[in-house]
């Protein structure tokens, strides 16, 4: 119960005692203490519990508004990751997007670049099947002899055949009978004075010749000890002075004494014969430097080769009997191959072949133009 409440029963019980009878002033005072005291508790009462309702009531409401917080905070902060989340996984997309059209637009200009190639490729075939003349073709077998001879030069180092095949295709150029054509034309006849100025070499020959040196070798004879030359003596003579009777006939008793015992004097040191073993490994050393050199012929290494035939002549003088015509045969054969030209100096490019190629590749130019007007 309220304090509104207890002050309207109050007013309530004050106005009966208004309409009732007064009564004798003994008997009031007894019954309104004891009410009167009983509202003021019941008053007291319905305060306190009015304050503790409310106050559990705020305090309950201040904890669930806490709680409420928390809660927001903690959606707050879910949703924040899940943004970050979705943003990362949107970038992510979109760089696989971007990838994936870059590769696709990669993709599609290559082809598209194959296919202009093809185009003009076909135009080309186009061009070559329909406005083609018969000058074409000599122009087309001069470009081909000048090919081939740029392989015998620089391939097979065959000067002779790449001058025949300039040759052909100048006559090739020349049945054109174009005006246009004598830079050509001079540019072939520069590259024929440059090839027919490359000295031939024999290169078949020169392994041939040094082969067979090689199969000699194990015939030459060694030489026999090496005893220096004696020194040269002056013969003495009988005078015809009497008076040098005792010299003559010291002189006549050393001449009949020549005749059983001769003795002469000698300097140097005297060379011995060589064993069986150092003589097989002199033969074989030789065998090989007679190797290297054709192994240089090849390789167009003039001071390899030139080095090792002297160094095996100079050995075949120096171990082998020199006065055998077999050695003396074998150590001039090799002097005379030391001095023979291995090494040649090749053109880097023939001067022709670029213009032929550029002026084959313009005239085929002008008739795709050609065509493609005409299409239109």
């Amino acid at each position: 119960m309220t304090s509104n409440q207890h002050s309207s029963t109050t007013a309530t019980d004050s106005n009966q005692a208004d309409t009732q009878p007064p009564k004798s002033n003994a008997a009031q005072p007894r019954s309104a203490q004891p009410t009167n005291h009983k509202g003021s508790r019941l008053g007291v009462i319905a305060i306190v519990i009015s304050l503790v309702v409310g106050g559990g009531v705020g305090a309950y409401s201040y904890h669930q508004s806490q709680q409420y917080q928390q809660q927001i905070a903690q959606l707050q902060t879910s949703l924040q990751q899940n943004q970050q989340q979705l943003e990362t996984r949107l970038d992510n997309a979109q760089q696989h997007f971007d990838q994936q059209a870059k590769s696709l637009q990669d993709t599609l200009n290559t082809a598209l670049k194959q296919q202009h190639e093809s185009l003009d490729s076909l135009q080309m075939a186009i061009a070559k099947l329909k406005g083609r003349r018969t000058n074409d073709w000599l122009l087309a077998e001069a470009d081909y002899f000048v090919k081939l001879a740029g392989r015998k030069l620089y391939l097979e180092h065959d000067p002779s055949s790449a001058v025949a095949l300039m040759e052909s295709a100048d006559e090739r150029i020349a049945a054109l009978n174009d005006p246009s054509l004598t830079a050509l034309r001079q540019a072939l006849a520069n590259d024929i004075t440059t090839l027919k100025a490359i000295p031939l070499i024999d290169q078949d020959g020169l392994v041939l010749r040094l082969s067979s040196l090689e199969h000699k070798v194990d015939s030459l004879p060694l030489a026999n000890a090496i005893i220096p030359k004696d020194k040269a003596t002056k013969k003495e003579t009988v005078s015809t002075n009497i008076n040098d009777w005792q010299s003559n006939l010291w002189t006549s008793l050393k001449d009949f004494a020549g005749h059983f015992i001769t003795f002469r004097t000698r300097d140097g040191n005297a060379v011995p014969l060589l064993s069986p073993k150092q003589d097989f490994y002199l033969r074989e050393n030789m065998k090989a430097k007679i190797e290297t050199a054709i192994r240089a012929v090849y390789n167009h290494q003039q001071a390899i080769y030139s080095d090792t035939l002297n160094t095996a002549s100079d050995w075949a003088g120096r171990f082998f009997s020199d006065s055998d015509n077999t050695v003396q045969s074998f150590r001039s054969t090799l002097t005379n191959l030391a001095t023979k030209k291995v090494k040649v100096e090749y053109p880097v490019k023939l001067e022709s072949q670029e213009k032929l190629a550029a002026l084959i590749h313009e005239r085929l130019r002008r008739q795709v133009s050609s065509l493609t007007a005409e299409d239109k």
